[in-house]
């Protein structure tokens, strides 16, 4: 099936505290109806959101957990945090799921191990096998985003029994499991590629940690010619083709108080974290060669922009277009018009719509 026959158009925890990115968590009093408004949500109650910590897979994790019933699990981007899904959290949770949104190893208040090596999807995997049964939950539904889309595909490819089903944004399940992905495109000519300059350590992190905010406000800006951000300008750094629009200038979905939040995590702990998992991409290629394209089979859902760089590449198309055989249990493929790489931030509604769909139709858990 292609593309076009499958889509359906369709500041740190003492910030939280005080109320300054979610003011209404600490008015909404024991209906939620504040907070339920400031989601963007018209529904009449949510149960509050809980932050804590937990011990998995010898870390001690962040996770941000609301409601009750079967268990959801929310898997973050790069440079993302929990955050990103603040506005799917409510409106699963008042339909009647547990959701939990953690930080994933090395981002925000998670633990980051200092080897390298710690950061391989085994691990990850691991993170997310740990999650489960520290939450006293059997099983899940796994949703990712960028490379917790990665994770929650590869989850699902592992732990079929765990994870009974995956929805992914923005990255499609390739299949191609035992790839070494940057000698690819070394082979290709293509060095200049973004992976490449996050590969030594202490050269992203320093232009990213130069100035956190501007960095934020650079990368989820989206530019007039997305294409332009998988590859570097000659001897350029990641922001280089990232212009910065200022704190008065920030996409509609976008606010300072949210560029607060996550810039001033990224101050505290620094970027290495979340860049050392992308400094074991060719090492999980040589990891998961055992699993080399062997399909998923539990229900699927896959969400993407129609201006996401990863959409607007030819062989991105191509992975899109394999889902139907790669994904056997795929259920929809839906591409969200004028919506780029960010797409549950970007628009919400949508995204939390499709959710919404595809939870309510697979059966009921085991």
């Amino acid at each position: 099936m292609s593309v076009s026959q499958a889509i359906g158009i369709h500041r740190r925890r003492d910030l939280l505290r005080r109320g300054l990115a979610f003011a209404a968590v600490a008015t909404a009093g024991s209906t939620g109806t504040a907070f339920a408004q400031a989601a963007g949500s018209t529904a009449p109650y949510q149960p509050r959101m809980q932050h804590r910590m937990l011990a998995v897979n010898g870390l001690q994790m962040h996770v941000v957990e609301q409601g009750t019933g079967p268990l959801v699990i929310l898997c973050h981007g790069w440079p993302e945090l929990w955050y990103s899904w603040r506005r799917q959290l409510p409106v699963l949770a008042n339909a009647g799921f547990r959701v939990v949104a953690p930080d994933l190893r090395g981002f925000g208040q998670t633990d980051a191990p200092a080897d390298i090596a710690a950061y391989s999807i085994l691990h990850s995997v691991g993170d997310m096998v740990g999650l489960v049964r520290a939450l006293g939950e059997r099983q899940a539904v796994i949703v990712g985003h960028d490379l917790g889309a990665t994770l929650a595909w590869t989850a699902a490819l592992l732990r079929p029994d765990i994870f009974r089903a995956v929805a992914a944004l923005s990255v499609a399940y390739a299949a191609d499991a035992g790839a070494a992905q940057l000698q690819a495109l070394r082979n290709a000519g293509r060095s200049n590629f973004y992976m490449f300059y996050f590969q030594t350590p202490g050269v992203a992190e320093a232009e990213l940690e130069r100035d956190p905010a501007s960095t934020v406000r650079r990368t989820f800006a989206r530019p007039a010619d997305p294409a332009t951000l998988r590859f570097l300008p000659a001897g350029g750094g990641f922001l280089d083709n990232r212009p910065d629009p200022g704190p008065d200038h920030l996409p509609a979905w976008l606010t300072r108080d949210d560029v607060d939040y996550v810039a001033g995590e990224y101050r505290r702990t620094g970027y290495r974290g979340g860049l050392n998992w992308y400094r074991n991409i060719d090492r999980n290629g040589e990891l998961l060669a055992p699993w080399a394209g062997e399909a998923i089979r539990q229900p699927a859902l896959f969400v993407i922009g129609a201006e996401d760089p990863f959409f607007g590449n030819p062989q991105g198309k191509v992975v899109v277009d394999r889902l139907s055989s790669t994904v056997p249990g795929l259920r929809r493929t839906v591409l969200i018009e004028d919506a780029g790489h960010w797409i549950q931030q970007e628009r919400p509604a949508e995204v939390s719509a499709a959710l919404l769909d595809f939870l309510r139709g697979l059966p009921v858990r085991e």
